[in-house]
């Protein structure tokens, strides 16, 4: 778990597909007043360096957020995201990439809150320096799964949990469906963001499988697919929402197409949404 440096895939089309709906889903949130919580289970650097020499290994964001750099055509609802890039590069040119911390900091309102959990040392005291001063944001050096037993419930009732693993370890799927089953159970209300790379057919259907016995209802399925420039880069992810607000799923359907025809100029993969478990 520790090996796993995001910094090599930065701002690459899954991080994309994962921070359009994560501001989309913080948005929902504050169409009402009282104050929520986002806890952050695997939250990284929460900023990242694209012209550093891991990000210009693979040079992942070309194919990702230098794609929607600089359009004037992308749809009212992926400003918010749009916005946040382009707040950290002032200069007008793609450099940093911010992540999912930054991201609901700068979505959160005065009486909102953020619990971020990082297990690297590096990253987190990274993490530190990246918010530090920044308000009603906690940080702990802690494994993501124990951080959903710590936090949950948040005494705000309101909220979301973005489960966004490295899957670096082996049974990576297994882990995520007894954690949110475990998490759901404890806070039935809260609203959770699972994302996940797509692999295999037998490890996708076995991981379907186990979300939909865990007794969860509510359980909106979001996947993208690319065609891959190479056979060892990943050609789609997909994202869980457990209780999505009103409408999320046409809405979603309006963004990831948008998005997958920014990110597929050829035409290749497609985009699925649809409910895995209904009400």
């Amino acid at each position: 778990m520790l090996a796993y440096r995001h910094l090599f895939h930065a701002g690459n089309f899954a991080d994309v597909f994962k921070h359009a709906l994560l501001t989309r889903l913080l948005a929902a949130l504050n169409l009402k007043d009282t104050p929520w919580c986002y806890l952050d289970t695997h939250a990284g650097t929460g900023r990242y360096d694209l012209r550093h020499p891991w990000a210009q290994k693979a040079r992942e964001y070309e194919n990702g957020i230098a794609r929607l750099w600089g359009r004037r055509d992308a749809p009212a609802e992926l400003e918010p995201y749009l916005a946040a890039v382009r707040e950290e590069n002032p200069d007008g040119n793609l450099r940093f990439y911010p992540g999912s911390p930054l991201l609901a900091r700068r979505l959160a309102r005065g009486s909102d809150r953020l619990v971020l959990t990082e297990l690297n040392p590096a990253d987190f005291a990274e993490l530190k320096s990246v918010l530090a001063g920044a308000r009603r944001t906690a940080l702990h050096l802690l494994d993501g799964y124990q951080g959903l037993k710590a936090f949950l419930p948040p005494a705000e009732r309101r909220g979301l949990v973005l489960l966004d693993s490295s899957f670096d370890r082996a049974r990576e799927f297994s882990r995520i469906a007894r954690a949110v089953k475990q998490a759901h159970a404890r806070w039935p209300t809260g609203l959770y963001a699972v994302w996940y790379p797509l692999m295999e057919a037998p490890a996708m259907r076995g991981f379907m499988r186990d979300m939909t016995v865990t007794g969860v209802r509510r359980i909106l399925r979001l996947e993208i697919t690319l065609a891959a420039a190479r056979a060892e880069i990943m050609i789609g992810c997909g994202m869980l929402v457990v209780n999505p607000p009103w409408r999320f799923d046409a809405e979603a359907r309006g963004v990831l197409d948008w998005l997958w025809h920014a990110l597929s100029p050829g035409g290749a993969g497609g985009i699925r949404v649809d409910w895995l478990v209904p009400e």
